[in-house]
């Protein structure tokens, strides 16, 4: 039988979440987002469909969701107990009926890929939501594909509560013609520095000369963007424990910082709580500043470490460098440190 990978994606999973909490909630605009009170800085973490179908979803300021929906409810990002809820959907996942031979590999809160081998991948997949379900109460998509890329590009095809299938023969049917932000692991940036050299649509990129893609974006991203664009992805399903490859703190200030010692103080002392929490953690080998002018332009500059450490005045001292490349004077709402780890 062959073998497949599905991705299993809870649906506006913290809005649902809520709404199994407060049953009243269901069918109106629900935004999750910082400690729930709209007035302040901060953004969106999950937004109810209701709510996403009037411009709100994740990362939207939670002022800006405001003014859109002025009677959507508000509610605080509850971390604990959508920790204990994601924790029953991956036992689902692993333990109630799972196939023998399945590897589980968790992604996050909200999703988890699988590879199993079967012959009826859709059977499968409606099997993992009924489990998902009669556990939780909780909707999840489920896309199916060859390898990771393919399942987790499928699962959007899917939403909400369904499930699609992606292969290698049906590829360049469904994505070709998507712009290529709309691959996994292509971002904004990314995709307009392709859009300069005329590659618009996914299967622009997975015709573009290698070549040509290697010497704009480095001899191992160019030709790895390319095999993106075809479809293609090596990585396999792991049920490793997930190993975070950076830690980080941010903070959003409800008044700007507007003189430049304050965000110097500030960015030393996250980066020494940062170098606090990696104690027990692989070494740091390099230190990224992120800050966020008003009233919303973000820049980041980063610092790499002359050896991995876990010193916090190495790392302090790491990221007040990186500080020196940003521009001093203007109003700060945002500051954030992350250390990047050994591997």
């Amino acid at each position: 039988m062959p073998r497949w990978v599905l991705h299993v994606d809870l649906d506006q999973f913290l809005a649902a979440v809520e709404m199994l909490r407060h049953p009243d909630l269901r069918g109106r605009a629900v935004v999750v987002g910082g400690d729930g009170d709209p007035t302040k800085r901060g953004v969106v973490s999950t937004a109810s469909y209701e709510a996403r179908a009037k411009g709100v979803g994740s990362g939207t300021p939670l002022r800006t969701a405001l003014k859109r929906i002025p009677d959507a409810v508000f509610l605080p990002v509850d971390r604990e107990h959508y920790e204990a809820v994601s924790a029953e959907v991956m036992a689902a996942l692993r333990d109630d009926g799972t196939p023998a031979g399945a590897t589980v590999e968790v992604l996050g809160w909200d999703e988890a890929f699988l590879a199993v081998v079967t012959d009826d991948p859709e059977g499968a997949a409606r099997d993992i939501q009924a489990r998902v379900r009669a556990r939780t109460e909780l909707s999840c998509s489920v896309g199916i594909g060859q390898n990771r890329l393919q399942a987790k590009l499928a699962t959007g095809f899917g939403k909400p509560a369904g499930v699609f299938r992606i292969t290698h023969d049906t590829w360049f049917t469904t994505m070709g013609e998507l712009p290529t932000r709309a691959l996994w692991g292509i971002g904004g940036k990314t995709a307009s520095k392709l859009g300069e050299l005329g590659l618009a649509t996914v299967r622009d990129l997975a015709e573009a000369d290698e070549e040509r893609l290697a010497t704009r974006f480095g001899p191992m991203t160019g030709p790895w963007l390319r095999r993106l664009a075809q479809g293609r992805d090596s990585a396999a399903v792991s049920s490793e424990p997930y190993e975070a490859r950076s830690r980080g703190r941010e903070v959003t200030y409800q008044e700007n910082l507007a003189e430049w010692s304050r965000v110097e103080a500030e960015v030393a002392a996250l980066a020494a709580r940062v170098a606090q929490e990696i104690e027990d953690a692989p070494k740091a080998i390099r230190v990224v500043v992120k800050i966020r002018y008003a009233p919303f332009f973000t820049e980041t500059h980063s610092r790499t470490l002359g050896e991995p450490t876990h010193d916090v005045r190495l790392i302090q001292q790491a990221a007040v460098e990186a500080l020196t490349r940003f521009t001093a004077g203007r109003p700060v709402r945002l500051v954030g440190v992350r250390a990047e780890l050994e591997r």
